[in-house]
């Protein structure tokens, strides 16, 4: 059982602690310690001494380990068992540094501070043994080769019919300037039905150029057999789509979409515009959502003509979904599946702030990311099922592309 607030508090008076940081780096020791030993007991079945028909094996010792925090070295115990082997998932193997730790060698070396610094700040966190310059180098310069190796890696091995392409923004210098850099992911659902990071750039998103210049990227690597594109309607990328990939389907973020209708729509209507159009993507079938997507068209141009106007020029691009198996369609017609990726990014961006250069925030969201299509690519559970993509490899390749547009008539004829 973990320690509650007020036997801590009496643990530490017992001690008779006055120095502040001795009490931070017990009460840090205690919890830990806490917290390992909980773990243990779940693992075994039973606490110590404890009789239990659950129990699956008996404790036999402990070997210490030493882990060097924000609140100095800890010495903590590691239950040893007498059958079979345990190690707390709050720590991490062959590692000394915690990750609180780790984050601020990684910051402060992103900031430019030297490594000789960065001992000294090591330090002056609680950690008395430091941490050496070759350490600081290593961590750094094994984060620098692996995001290359990875930006580099080949994608020819399989075809990936789903790419969805999202940004999120961070500072960074560029040419003594603080200017809002985005990071642009692309994510790909491959032929097997997993989804992988398949690259990341830094960059202007505003620039054509710089969408060209990184899709082309994706298809030298190998890229190849993309049906259907996801993104929002950043300038510029419509057309580098159009140019990369030929014969592709664009569709265009519904959620974004939504978000830029309600800016034209008061306040106290956008409730009820919003839910008229939720409807157009609750029907059953291609057809249905065809003529529902008319029937709201018209019915907005008499109360909200600018929104009609929207979803009149934003047809084609709001429907390309349907063209599509349906069992993939709650996961193809926005970019959401994104939304968790861009927030872990900001979540360890915004730990930094301002980024010395964009090769800075390049190191660290690629970082990132690598965890992240680990973690997919360890993970059980595919995306999108084996015979879903099997429907969608036997299905006729879409009529429609990003460079074509149907009237309403004609859609709603076909």
């Amino acid at each position: 059982m973990a320690l509650d607030q007020s036997a801590l508090l009496n643990l530490l008076g017992e001690l008779k602690l006055t120095d502040v940081t001795d009490r931070i780096r017990v009460a840090t020791e205690t919890l830990y310690q806490e917290l390992i030993d909980a773990e243990a007991t779940a693992f075994i079945g039973a606490g110590p001494f404890e009789r239990s028909d659950e129990r699956t094996t008996h404790r036999n010792g402990t070997r210490p380990r030493v882990l060097t925090s924000t609140a100095g070295d800890l010495d903590l115990k590691i239950p040893k068992l007498r059958a079979g082997t345990f190690f707390p998932a709050l720590l991490e193997r062959r590692r000394r540094i915690d990750q609180a730790l780790f984050a601020v060698v990684m910051e402060a070396y992103l900031h430019g501070v030297s490594t000789r610094k960065v001992d000294d700040l090591v330090k002056a966190l609680g950690a008395d043994t430091g941490i050496s310059k070759s350490e600081v180098s290593r961590i750094c310069a094994g984060l620098d080769a692996e995001v290359a190796q990875f930006r580099d890696r080949s994608l020819s091995a399989l075809d990936y019919p789903y790419v969805f392409l999202d940004a999120t923004y961070c500072k960074a210098r560029v040419e003594h300037r603080i200017v809002s850099q985005a990071i642009v992911v692309a994510v790909g659902v491959a032929a097997d039905g997993r989804r992988e990071v398949l690259g990341f750039d830094v960059g202007d998103t505003e620039n054509e150029g710089f969408w060209t210049a990184f899709l082309r990227s994706l298809k030298i690597r190998g890229l190849d057999g993309v049906k259907l594109v996801m993104s929002d309607a950043h300038s510029g990328l419509k057309k580098a789509i159009g140019i990369v990939f030929q014969g592709a389907s664009w569709q265009r973020c519904r959620v974004h979409f939504m978000r830029n209708v309600l800016c034209v729509v008061p306040k106290g209507s956008q409730d009820m515009v919003a839910s008229i159009i939720r409807t157009v993507f609750a029907q059953p079938d291609a057809e249905h959502i065809h003529t529902q997507f008319a029937e709201v068209t018209t019915m907005l141009a008499r109360s909200h003509p600018k929104v009609a106007a929207m979803l009149d020029d934003a047809q084609h691009d709001l429907l390309a979904f349907a063209a599509f198996p349906q069992r993939h369609w709650r996961q193809i017609w926005s970019t959401n599946p994104l939304e968790r990726v861009n927030k872990e990014i900001k979540r360890r961006t915004d730990v930094v702030g301002v980024f010395p250069n964009p090769a800075a925030l390049l190191r660290l969201a690629g970082s990132v990311l690598i965890e992240q299509h680990d973690e997919w690519e360890a993970g059980d559970r595919r995306y999108f099922s084996e015979s879903s993509m099997l429907e969608l490899k036997t299905m006729n390749e879409p009529t429609s592309t990003i460079e074509e547009v149907t009237t309403l008539p004609e859609l709603i004829a076909a």
